[in-house]
Parts: structure tokens; sequence; C-alpha cells
């Protein structure tokens, strides 16, 4: 089936962190959540990784340093190298040198992470807009960063300078909920000079250059929480992915999904990469996994049968994607999803 025109998930015979030789883990709401492992995380990644499994850990989150991060993964029971991550704020870095020359001045907006990556690529972080910079690099700051910094950048960038982003990630995972993303901070900037940035996270093709040059991997499996970012990512650079329901998108937000969006496997944690994943069958309009069948009738989404939820959501997916094509599946879902506790 094509990676651009997905109609119901796929099955796997083979468990996943055997058919594919690293994972592409997003971070936030895959793996952790604040300063907590998501249930199931760690286990389920120690048994990947003793499987053969090499785990990179890819993240549009530019607050920390790659060894911030692995260390941060270490504590909570996920060992982890620095080599380990890749951030937004890499990426970004190397779309900044590959335009500007060593030693340029670049304004940071953002955390520690991203004058890090800046200072490896051979460019000077500067503070204030009134520090002769030749561009500005905006990424996460987390949550106390100042609204002065985004004024700075609004300075700067209203002066002309070329704009780089990190990423647009309006949201971002919590241990307190959703809080807003670096997306919402750019928003803010855009709003104030009219400009547009260049971005390099996820799920735009720097990002998944950066991943491949540090990783080198050949049968890569992307696993994330958001279909804006992590399953676009995968579908932009067309590579397989799973979607974990521990994060963002919840289960009417995927069975909505556009094709960039659809991914190739559903499950509801970590232990999915672990595991086959069953096979999804279509005969005509009807969709069945598991017990389940799944359809549309008179506009309106029917599921039949029993079993586990998430094979009623995986036959969902194919009804729904099916029936939009191309498109977003508007039919009301809540019922079938109350069904199946979703």
């Amino acid at each position: 089936m094509s990676q651009q025109y997905r109609t119901r998930p796929l099955g796997s015979r083979a468990a996943l962190n055997e058919a594919y030789d690293t994972a592409l883990l997003d971070l936030d709401g895959v793996v952790y959540a604040g300063g907590h492992a998501i249930v199931h995380a760690v286990g389920s990644l120690s048994a990947a990784r003793d499987g053969g499994m090499r785990l990179a850990y890819v993240t549009n989150n530019a607050l920390r340093t790659p060894a911030a991060v692995a260390e941060h993964l270490t504590e909570l029971g996920v060992p982890a190298e620095a080599a380990d991550v890749i951030t937004s704020a890499q990426a970004v870095a190397r779309l900044i040198a590959d335009q500007l020359p060593s030693g340029a001045r670049v304004l940071v907006i953002g955390g520690e992470g991203l004058r890090t990556a800046l200072r490896e690529r051979g460019l000077v972080p500067v503070e204030s807009a009134d520090d002769e910079p030749v561009a500005v690099a905006q990424g996460y700051g987390g949550p106390d960063m100042p609204w002065g910094r985004l004024a700075e950048a609004g300075y700067a960038v209203a002066r002309g300078l070329p704009w780089f982003a990190s990423n647009t990630d309006l949201t971002i995972p919590s241990a307190r909920g959703i809080a807003p993303g670096n997306g919402a901070a750019v928003e803010v900037v855009r709003i104030a000079t009219g400009a547009e940035p260049q971005v390099a996270g996820k799920p735009l093709p720097p990002m998944h250059r950066e991943t491949v040059l540090r990783t080198g991997a050949e049968r890569p499996l992307v696993v994330g929480d958001r279909l804006d970012t992590d399953i676009e990512g995968a579908f932009n650079g067309g590579v397989d992915s799973l979607l974990v329901l521990t994060g963002v998108t919840d289960a009417a937000q995927l069975l909505a999904a556009e094709p960039r969006y659809r991914p190739t496997y559903v499950d509801r944690d970590l232990r999915g990469l672990l595991t086959g994943q069953p096979e999804v069958t279509a005969e005509g309009d009807v969709v069945r996994c598991g017990g389940w069948s799944a359809s549309v009738r008179r506009e309106e989404l029917v599921l039949e049968g029993q079993g586990g939820e998430l094979d009623g959501l995986r036959a969902l997916c194919g009804a729904a994607w099916t029936y939009a094509g191309e498109g977003s599946c508007g039919l009301d879902a809540a019922k079938v999803l109350a069904r199946l506790g979703l």
C-alpha cells in the first residue's frame, strides 16, 4: 500500500523491534511527560534494545542539550548517551550553518540546547538585537522564558535579519497537562513582524536529514504521539511510523486524519514495539481487525463485533480513512469510540 495514500493501518507478523533496525522515538508524550516516565516506557525500551533494536531519541524540544536529555533518560531508567539524542536545535543549527559563514553572530531566543548546537556548528550565540547578529534562532525556552526575549526577537526580525525556528509545535505535553510550545512563541514574533521563519524541526526535511545523518538507520520506524509532527515527518521522509496514544493525539483525531497524518501502526503505548501488529483487512467497504468490523452506513460510522479496544480502533481507522479518501473524515465518532472506551 502506498505511503502516500494509506487507507488502513498495516499489520506485522514480526514484532516491530525485529522488523525495523532503529526506532526514532519522540520524547515528550512518548517516553516521558515532564519529569516522569510514561507508563510501560522504561520496560518496553529496555526490552526493545536488548532485542537488538537501536534506540534514537528525536525531539523537537530545543531547550536542553543532548547530554542533558541523555542524563534525564538515564535517571528515568532508560540508559542513553548524548549521541543517541537528536534535537531540533541541532537541525536548525545545521540549517543556519549551511547559509552563514563560520563565526557568524546569531541572536538566540531559547535555551542552552540551542546555544550549544550553534557553537558546535561554529556560530556565535548572542543575547541582544544590539549585539550585531546577522540572524535570529528561536527555540523552546521553557515555561519561565521572559516575555522580553520575544520582544528581542521582534526587534531583530523587524530589521530584516533572517529568522530561523527550531520547530513550530503549538503545544508541548507536561506533567500538569498540555502547555504552549515553541510554535506559540513563534506566532508572537510572526504577528509582531509579519515575517516568516525558516523551520527545521519535524515534520520538515531538515530534521529528517539530521536524524538520518546521525543514526545511519537503514530500516527506521518513527514512533510518536503527534500526527502533525511525528507522523507527518515520517510521511515526508517516506518511512513507516507507530502512533502511541500516550500524548497529544486522541482516537477521534486519529480517525479524522488526512493521508499525511495516517500512521502505519497504532498502539496504546511503547509496548507496541515488542509485538506484531494485527492484520487489518478490507472487503469492499467493511474493514476488519480482530473480532471487530467497521464501516460507514448512511453517513455514520458503524462498529460491530467484540474484542480488544485497539483492534476496534484499527478497524475504525480503516473505515474512516477509506470513506475520507484523500481528505479528512468529518463523521461523528463519539458513539463508536465510547463503545471502545476511547
